[in-house]
């Protein structure tokens, strides 16, 4: 965790990792699915590079690209990169070349249904037999979970730190009906957080 804040050039981002990779659950929950992986990974939304980053202290060695929208956070996540990991900006509603697992963390409820639906379509044409996408984000269901994610949200929109035109939160229908041909796992992954996020994990049959 400490090797990981310590990359990074600021205070207050060293601050935000350690406090991220210390409370969010979502870092060694991919981890865990990661291990022993045999193909390179694709991080859409990648923000600053953390989870790059924990994937190569936990030990997995494949080639990593981070893709993100905003600009600022790549070149933070860029001055921080090592070892095979690459920082590079992108919309993720494009295309995603084929043969990599991808994850898509925290994501798709920047965007409406149509987009959602693109995004995950072509996230599953891009995993190769055998490799996974793993999902991560919080669900639609009307529940005091869901509306605490959506007023951190809200905050998170309002300081700028994400730079996001709107908040519409997927249904886990939206997200299972994109994945045929893939086995799925789906675990609530809130830990300690008041947040109402859910992974999705789906592995493509050989």
């Amino acid at each position: 965790m400490s090797v990981i804040a310590a990359r990074y050039d600021t205070l207050f981002l060293r601050w935000y990792a350690r406090s991220k990779l210390a409370t969010d659950p979502l870092y060694d929950a991919v981890a865990k699915r990661l291990r022993g992986h045999r193909y390179p990974v694709v991080d859409i939304g990648c923000g600053i590079g953390l989870m790059a980053f924990h994937l190569r202290e936990q030990g997995f060695a494949q080639p990593i690209i981070g893709i993100d929208h905003d600009a600022m956070k790549i070149a933070r996540a860029s001055r921080a990169a090592y070892d095979g990991i690459r920082f590079t900006t992108g919309d993720a509603r494009d295309a995603i070349p084929a043969g990599s697992s991808v994850l898509l963390l925290d994501v798709l409820h920047y965007f409406d249904a149509v987009e959602q639906s693109r995004i995950l379509e072509n996230v599953a044409r891009a995993v190769p037999p055998g490799g996974v996408a793993i999902v991560r984000d919080a669900v639609r269901d009307g529940t005091w979970r869901y509306r605490a994610t959506y007023a951190a949200e809200l905050f998170a929109r309002g300081i700028h730190w994400i730079r996001a035109e709107r908040l519409h939160f997927p249904t886990p229908e939206r997200i299972l009906s994109a994945f045929d041909g893939f086995d799925a796992e789906v675990t609530p992954l809130w830990g300690s957080t008041p947040f109402n996020n859910y992974l999705f994990v789906f592995t493509k049959r050989e």
